[in-house]
């Protein structure tokens, strides 16, 4: 297995986990992914079957770990053009392989070091802190294994700048076809309950770490777009995949009730939906957006292009490349500049004491104060 030596910028780092949520490969694997996802939450079957429907129009597989299979190898490819090749492997919270699958792998090869890359752009419980938990628990088979994982990168130019790229592309269409008077912009993510969001960031901060920051990253997107074309588009964050108790409150509004309230002021004629919340098409981009408000939308009368996710996109790999140098930089005691986009605030990579809690039950998490 190649590893970094004491001159290679990677150093002290000899593998990279790239830690997904996963998703099931086919019809007989949907259940067992919904049970683990929703495990502990007393959902009952009947719930995760209806749930497991959206997974029948695209025959049982989830998009996802392809996806992830792919960043894997592009990733390892950009490491390896740039002259310093590290292993990198997939591990997932509820899919296999899972995460202590990919920990054994890595730890059987040699590795004794490891740079973590969760497959979420933003702080919050289930965003954040619950990769973190997943870290802890899988690495008790290894305790020699040291994990240290990369800084949240919602605000990293390879993130908000792809998504910036993109947003302008499809909103320039749309502009040309039908005025800028016709065009707004929905920024959406995944809601989350209320209260977690709340208590999201720091646990000696203001709360609100998950919506305000991407609210913020919204709206330095949405100012890139009106400068470059000379305009002053409406747009704003919403949400999708809202679950859970209907006495629990979860952040609003949904994309869907959204999509109706521009169809309602009557002058809206074309919508640009940017999935700001994901990097890859998971299920809630290719349901939630491109069936449910695909649909709602044209039941409505509006036009409509979603903007695409990252992905694999060049940038987005390169940038995720600077992320774990930053981050080897990091552990070798060093302070590297941490570039963002626009400057938009960075957040450390150790999460602060009380980051984003689990409000049902203490459990230990890695790669942070606590």
């Amino acid at each position: 297995m190649p590893k970094s030596d004491d001159e290679s910028p990677l150093y002290p780092y000899d593998g990279v986990l790239l830690q997904s949520f996963g998703g099931p490969e086919g019809p007989d694997e949907v259940l067992p992914f919904l049970r683990r996802v929703t495990a502990g939450r007393g959902v009952p079957d009947e719930r995760l079957v209806e749930v497991g429907e959206h997974y029948d129009r695209v025959g049982g597989v989830s998009p996802l770990p392809a996806l992830n299979r792919r960043l894997v190898a592009d990733l390892a490819a950009e490491l390896t053009e740039r002259g310093h090749p590290l292993p990198v492997v997939l591990g997932n919270r509820n899919s296999a392989p899972f995460v202590a699958d990919a920990l054994e792998q890595l730890s059987a090869a040699g590795a004794t070091r490891v740079a973590v890359i969760p497959t979420s752009g933003w702080r919050s419980y289930s965003s954040c802190r619950q990769y973190r938990e997943g870290l802890a628990e899988a690495v008790t088979e290894h305790p020699d294994l040291v994990l240290d994982k990369i800084r949240p990168f919602g605000e990293h130019p390879g993130f908000a700048g792809t998504f910036a790229r993109d947003t302008l592309t499809a909103t320039r269409e749309a502009v040309a076809a039908v005025g800028a008077e016709a065009v707004a912009l929905l920024f959406i993510t995944h809601s989350i309950p209320d209260a977690m969001d709340e208590t999201s960031g720091p646990g000696d901060g203001e709360g609100r770490a998950y919506s305000a920051d991407q609210a913020e990253t919204a709206a330095a997107i949405l100012a890139e777009v009106d400068t470059a074309l000379g305009v002053d588009l409406p747009g704003g964050l919403a949400f999708c995949s809202r679950s859970g108790s209907p006495r629990t409150p979860w952040l609003e509004p949904d994309v869907n009730d959204r999509l109706r309230e521009l169809a309602e002021e009557g002058h809206v004629e074309h919508v640009v939906l940017v999935p700001l919340g994901f990097i890859s098409d998971h299920m809630e981009v290719v349901h939630d957006l491109d069936v449910e408000a695909a649909e709602t939308a044209a039941q409505l009368g509006l036009a409509h292009t979603r903007v695409p996710t990252p992905g694999t996109d060049p940038a987005f790999v390169a940038g995720l490349a600077d992320l774990l140098l930053e981050r080897a930089g990091q552990a070798r005691g060093e302070d590297p500049v941490r570039a963002t986009w626009r400057d938009l605030d960075s957040h450390p990579s150790r999460c602060p004491l009380g980051c984003c809690p689990n409000l049902q039950t203490a459990r230990p998490a890695l790669c942070g104060e606590d």
